[in-house]
């Protein structure tokens, strides 16, 4: 990689840092990197959650910018800073506008910001709404796998909403060796769910059901992912978990406290998943106390603690950043690798302190 040295009055050349070209990788780039490599990007999420159980990550608070004029519209910014072999530092900006799938267009778009941590300069810009369901999916695959151990394995899956984030769970299902002898479907818009069914089809996934209501799908599944765009919890019934399924709630807001209260309930990160609003917030705020919590995905891989198989499980992933930075950066690497990354020349144009 080609880098720029700026002029420093009285420094020897060879101490000036160098100042990395800033890279565009739109999202063409990046979906070409990261199709058929969802076992590599389980393996790099899995080595990310234990860098950040072992406290080589920094990953502050996600900020929220929300709208008065556009209640159920947001836009999140997650800085974070990844440890390890592959030190990178940097920025997600993804915005949530739910509206736009009635006009057709995704729900979500974003750009991922990589920054060098030697000089602090930005050194790439990543179309992220891929790399945001990649990461997504991957700990949703690493969870169900994790999680199911102990237990006589699913076999029934069930979507409860048919979007992207769906569409690529099933995927890294399908990749990382998961069959189902069936899979059911539940979305509000009928128009989605019919889609999803079509997609699961052609797909190969055998025999898909679309469920008139939320129970019925919850009842007959043992493995379930929520991935909806819910801002408060819909589901109160713990007796429709009676069979002891395992729950990926990936969208956070769908389940009621009680629902938590009668489960066995893992986070990717405590203190991240329990605020703005979370099913597992509500429940803390309802409690007084976390101890609900069995733990962290961390913890299970570790073998910290041991997922008990007579109770619902309930896996509750904030999203960190340092995940789309661990996906970002091999992305990145991988591009530059081939030699096709699209320079940016004179991005940074003031490189002298005085001009």
């Amino acid at each position: 990689m080609t880098t720029m040295r700026p002029a420093h009055e009285g420094v020897p050349q060879a101490d000036v840092p160098a100042v990395p070209p800033f890279a565009v990788i739109p999202g063409s780039q990046v979906k070409h990197v990261l199709d058929g490599r969802e076992k590599a990007m389980v393996e790099v999420i899995e080595a990310t959650y234990r860098l950040h159980g072992a406290a080589r990550t920094v990953n502050p608070p996600s900020s929220f910018l929300r709208f008065p004029d556009r209640p159920t519209s947001r836009i999140i910014a997650l800085p974070a800073s990844l440890g390890g072999g592959s030190r990178v530092d940097g920025l997600k900006w993804i915005s949530s506008f739910p509206t736009n799938v009635a006009a057709g267009i995704p729900r979500a778009s974003g750009v991922l910001i990589l920054n060098d941590p030697a000089t602090g300069y930005p050194y790439a810009c990543l179309e992220t709404s891929i790399i945001s369901a990649v990461r997504t999916a991957a700990s949703a695959a690493s969870a169900a796998d994790r999680l199911s151990r102990g237990r006589p394995r699913p076999t029934r899956l069930g979507f409860v909403g048919a979007g992207l984030i769906a569409r690529y769970i099933h995927t890294y299902l399908d990749a990382t060796g998961w069959s189902f002898d069936a899979v059911g479907v539940h979305d509000l818009s009928a128009g989605s769910a019919s889609a999803f069914r079509t997609y699961l089809e052609q797909s190969g996934a055998g025999r898909v059901t679309v469920h008139d209501s939320a129970r019925e799908l919850i009842r007959d599944s043992d493995l379930i992912v929520f991935a909806t765009v819910a801002d408060r919890p819909h589901i109160d019934d713990p007796d429709w978990f009676g069979h002891n399924p395992v729950v990926l709630h990936v969208s956070l807001r769908d389940l009621a406290p009680q629902v938590l209260l009668s489960a066995t309930n893992v986070v990717d990160d405590v203190d991240h998943c329990l605020r703005a609003g979370t099913s597992p917030h509500l429940t803390e705020t309802l409690t007084g106390n976390r101890d609900f919590l069995l733990g962290t995905l961390d913890d299970v891989l570790a073998g910290r603690v041991t997922v008990p198989a007579d109770r619902p499980v309930v896996f509750s992933p904030f999203g960190l950043g340092v995940l789309d930075l661990a996906v970002g950066k091999f992305v990145y690497e991988e591009v530059a690798r081939s030699g096709d990354l699209r320079i940016i020349d004179n991005f940074f144009h003031e490189m002298r302190r005085h001009g």
